[in-house]
């Protein structure tokens, strides 16, 4: 009995930690069914570091992503994935059949609005895709 009671408390304590904090649950979604809720304000959180400014991409194909505020972002891809915050950076990612697309958003300076600074992409295998090509594919 002792031993069935420990092991029932190790499990649960396994499975608190598995469970994902509100701010990092993806947006716009409530149990997988997308809503119209708008993307999330960054949130007042202090730098732990000293600020640096970010290094921009710059890869033909990506005009109109590359300097992109979240919500343009939106408008040209639609509700993200992943809507993820950490300091004052932001990574939003977007999926389709054809690819699956992270960007990353940065602001320019202390305290300014994240603009999209990097793209990676890849397949549904993870294996490395043409940024450009599924920028296009994305693109509604």
């Amino acid at each position: 009995m002792l031993k069935q009671s420990v092991a029932a408390a190790v499990l649960a304590s396994l499975l608190a930690g598995c469970a994902v904090p509100a701010s990092q649950a993806p947006v716009g979604r409530r149990d997988g069914v997308p809503s119209s809720t708008p993307l999330p304000q960054r949130p007042d959180v202090p730098t732990s570091t000293a600020f640096r400014a970010p290094r921009v991409m710059n890869l033909p194909g990506l005009e109109g992503v590359i300097g992109a505020d979240a919500g343009r972002l939106v408008q040209q891809f639609g509700t993200p994935r992943l809507d993820v915050w950490e300091d004052d950076a932001r990574k939003l990612q977007f999926t389709g059949s054809a690819c699956t697309l992270d960007i990353y958003l940065y602001p320019a300076t202390p305290r300014a609005q994240e603009r999209a600074t990097y793209v990676d992409a890849r397949r549904s295998d993870g294996r490395e895709v043409d940024r450009a090509a599924c920028v296009r594919a994305l693109r509604r």
